[in-house]
């Protein structure tokens, strides 16, 4: 059986419509008629579409391991980055060999050093009669009156502020990191037990692949998402409200533990 006629007789033998399936995962109605036709092209990519088979086997009682690697094997597997990629330069370091120190400039040097001296030697001989020069030509004169006012103390700039992202996979977990350019601070799977920490000054955005696998604090406090489908955390630490998370569908994602946007 494919797996949207898996996804569909699970939901079936749950006793779950569509729409039930859809206000728990939070799934448009039309993705999830699709998925069970094994239509993916509404899913926005296999990204996406590896997370909406995750939120819906899990909704209606199906074991996600197997549906997912049969995606896998008719789709191609997730990328992921090589350990090599990481820390091999994109450009090779040259190292320049040192030359020679050649005579003339031992001779630059040594002209240089007696020049100093002569100068180093001629104001000190100087400067005991010009002192005394300043002190018979200086009047007595009454003591310095106090100035009216003082400078202004120069106001320290506040530092910028910083954010500490801190991810730890209860179970494997797909992660990428993006900055507000699109550049890429970091793509792949954090394996259960593991620990990643970023320290970022900007705005960044983080998908997170099975946020029901993950424990996400930023600055100490946790920002674990309430949903076990997709998420998109954008964290702007120069905000006052620094992380704002969103599902595939656009629609805001909310803290486990905090009350839901509609309940307020």
């Amino acid at each position: 059986m494919s797996i949207g006629g898996t996804l569909a007789e699970a939901r079936r033998q749950a006793g779950l419509t569509v729409a039930q399936v859809s206000q728990q995962t939070r799934i448009r109605e039309s993705i999830i008629n699709s998925i069970e036709k094994d239509d993916f092209s509404s899913c926005g990519g296999d990204f996406y579409a590896r997370g909406h088979i995750r939120s819906i086997a899990a909704v209606v009682g199906a074991d996600p391991v197997p549906l997912i690697r049969e995606y896998d094997e008719e789709n191609g597997p997730p990328g992921r980055l090589r350990a090599a990629e990481v820390f091999e330069p994109a450009t090779p370091i040259k190292i320049r060999e040192p030359r020679p120190f050649g005579l003339g400039k031992v001779m630059v040097v040594l002209l240089l050093a007696v020049i100093g001296f002569a100068v180093y030697h001629l104001v000190s001989s100087q400067s005991p009669h010009s002192s005394a020069a300043s002190i018979v030509t200086h009047s007595p004169s009454a003591s310095p009156k106090p100035s009216h006012s003082a400078a202004p103390a120069v106001a320290r700039q506040p530092a910028h502020p910083e954010a500490v992202i801190k991810l730890t996979a209860v179970q494997d977990c797909w992660v990428s990191l993006t900055n507000s350019s699109g550049q890429q601070l970091y793509q792949g799977t954090v394996l259960a037990g593991s620990t990643m920490t970023w320290r970022e000054r900007h705005k960044v955005s983080m998908v997170i692949g099975d946020p029901a696998g993950i424990v996400l604090t930023v600055n100490g406090k946790t920002e674990t998402p309430n949903t076990v489908q997709v998420v998109t955390a954008v964290i702007n630490p120069a905000s006052k409200s620094p992380v704002v998370m969103t599902d595939a569908s656009g629609g805001p994602v909310t803290v486990a533990g905090a009350p839901s946007p509609s309940s307020t």
